[in-house]
C-alpha cells in the first residue's frame, strides 16, 4: 500500500512539473513571448549604444587635451553658419 502512494505521488509530481513547463515553453514561444523577447534585446542594444557614444565622446575629450585642440564653447558665436546661407543665395 505503502509502495502505490510512493508511485502515485511521484506520478502526480512528474505530471505538475512537466504541465508547468510546457505551458512555460508555450508562453515562452507565442507571441507575447516572442515581442518580449525582441523587446529586451532591442533594449539591450540601445544600452549598449548609448554607453558606447558616451565612452566615444569621453575618449574624443581626452584625445582633444591631449592634443591641445581647443573645443569651441556654446558661447563663441559659429561664423561658419553665418556665412552659409549668404554663400548659397541666387543672384536677383
Amino acid at each position: 500500500m505503502i509502495r502505490r502512494m510512493f508511485w502515485l505521488a511521484a506520478g502526480v509530481t512528474i505530471g505538475v512539473v512537466a504541465v508547468r513547463k510546457v505551458s512555460r515553453a508555450r508562453s515562452t514561444f507565442g507571441p507575447e513571448g516572442l515581442n518580449r523577447a525582441v523587446g529586451q534585446i532591442s533594449d539591450s542594444i540601445s544600452d549598449f549604444a548609448d554607453a558606447l557614444r558616451s565612452a566615444m565622446a569621453e575618449r574624443e575629450d581626452d584625445l582633444r587635451v591631449a592634443l591641445g585642440v581647443q573645443i569651441p564653447s556654446a558661447t563663441e558665436p559659429d561664423t561658419t553658419s553665418a556665412a552659409a546661407p549668404a554663400a548659397r543665395r541666387a543672384p536677383r
